[in-house]
């Protein structure tokens, strides 16, 4: 177990683009670019961002329904090819390392609970520099998309945590109805792919608008 100071989270799961990483923007962009390659009409912006979080082929098929099936596999690897031409130009939010880094301190487990898939979240913790910082992760290829709670669900059994200990931070409302069928407390963040006016319905503990506010709050809350 952590230390014994009092805490309302003893695991804190986040979700990975959009959160903590500044990664919205170009994935809108190369799920649009990967649809038009395959030969499907361009997603709008909302779209494209809607589908954030979720796991590959299913964001993917959502992006592009006028998309066959047989042509998903093309539609994966465009959208990678155009993913790793841009990975270099992503990074992390400003705050986020000072943020994670206090935290550990406080003798929170921290975690990740993404839509990516297991190899791009190792290149990406490596591309960050953030190796160690993280307790556990889970990821949509290795158990199953947002929201769909498994990921949150194997987290608490592996640090042997209950829901109301656990708190999940995001910026879809695919995050905040993982957690809610996971029965754990949420938080959404503003400033990544989803608007916030489907947040409320979901309960979130708070709805933050900045890293910054995001640490503050923890600090006080968490």
């Amino acid at each position: 177990m952590p230390g014994s100071r009092p805490r309302q989270y003893d695991l804190i799961a986040f979700d990975w683009d959009g959160t903590l990483f500044d990664s919205t923007r170009i994935i809108v962009r190369c799920i649009q670019q990967a649809v038009v390659d395959v030969g499907g009409a361009m997603p709008t912006e909302r779209d494209a961002a809607y589908v954030i979080g979720m796991g590959l082929m299913e964001a993917l098929a959502h992006a592009a329904p006028d998309v066959p099936r047989e042509r998903y596999a093309a539609l994966g690897a465009a959208y990678r090819k155009h993913y790793l031409a841009h990975q270099d130009d992503i990074s992390l939010f400003e705050g986020v390392l000072p943020m994670l880094d206090e935290l550990r301190q406080r003798q929170h487990w921290l975690a990740v609970a993404t839509g990516k898939s297991r190899r791009g979240l190792d290149e990406a913790l490596r591309s960050a520099q953030l190796a160690g910082v993280f307790n556990g992760s889970r990821t949509a290829d290795e158990t199953a998309g947002k929201p769909d709670p498994t990921m949150l669900l194997e987290l608490m059994r592996e640090f042997g945590t209950e829901p109301e200990r656990t708190l999940m931070i995001g910026d879809t409302t695919h995050d905040l109805q993982m957690a809610l069928n996971a029965g754990c407390a949420s938080i959404g963040v503003s400033y990544g792919a989803h608007p916030t006016e489907g947040f409320e319905a979901l309960a979130p503990r708070a709805i933050v608008h900045s890293v910054r506010e995001l640490h503050d709050w923890l600090l006080r809350n968490a």
